[in-house]
């Protein structure tokens, strides 16, 4: 698991060219099933859209890209081009486009939908997603607040916290951080408590 750059979440964009409405739309996926539901979600929005281009890069299924009636090459690679120059993973774009009765030529088309995926990319903001280990420990009251401290001082952010006999704390840290982590915790409670892995998953780097 590596770190990768994608987008801070959904965001719309747009703008008008020549009578012409375009509409970019972005969201965070993970999958091609993710995207493809993503895209079908935007046409049933705009259906009476003459266009709704779109393009789609996952670090599972890789990337793929439609003219959607466009004139090839002038709306899904604008549009791919436009995520992959940006470094962006497992994030889907959809340009809708409301014809305005005027013609923009294949330059005018290439800009417009580069454009308005562009706009939209830089509305939703990008996150860096880095590797990290969903965990979960349980203590005692006297040793919840040393806990807690570490849990702060390491970087870590607490998910959930029950309190019952004892102190169930979920949190998730940095993958790289957990082994140093559970070395600390270990001592700092003479070896009465320990953190479990419940899964890796990736989250936003602070």
């Amino acid at each position: 698991m590596k770190p990768y750059k994608t987008i801070g979440g959904k965001a719309c964009a747009e703008f008008t060219e020549k009578r012409s409405r375009f509409i970019g739309a972005v969201k965070p996926v993970e999958t091609p099933k993710e995207a493809e539901a993503f895209i079908c979600s935007v046409r049933a929005e705009h259906f009476a859209a003459k266009h709704n281009v779109f393009a789609y890069n996952t670090l599972s299924g890789g990337q793929r890209c439609s003219d959607d009636g466009e004139p090839q090459g002038t709306g899904g690679v604008p549009v791919l081009n436009v995520i992959m120059r940006s470094g962006i993973n497992n994030v889907a774009v959809v340009v809708t486009r409301y014809f305005g009765g005027i013609l923009l030529g294949t330059g005018g088309l290439i800009r417009a939908y580069s454009r308005a995926a562009s706009n939209a990319i830089e509305k939703a903001g990008t996150v860096i997603m880095e590797p990290c280990c969903f965990a979960q420990t349980k203590c005692t009251y006297s040793d919840y607040k040393t806990i807690s401290k570490l849990i702060a001082e390491s970087g870590a952010l607490v998910d959930n916290t029950v309190y019952t006999d004892k102190v169930d704390i979920k949190f998730h840290i940095k993958a790289e951080k957990f082994s140093d982590f559970q070395n600390i915790l270990t001592d700092i409670t003479r070896g009465k408590c320990s953190a479990d892995v419940l899964k890796k998953d990736f989250c936003p780097q602070k």
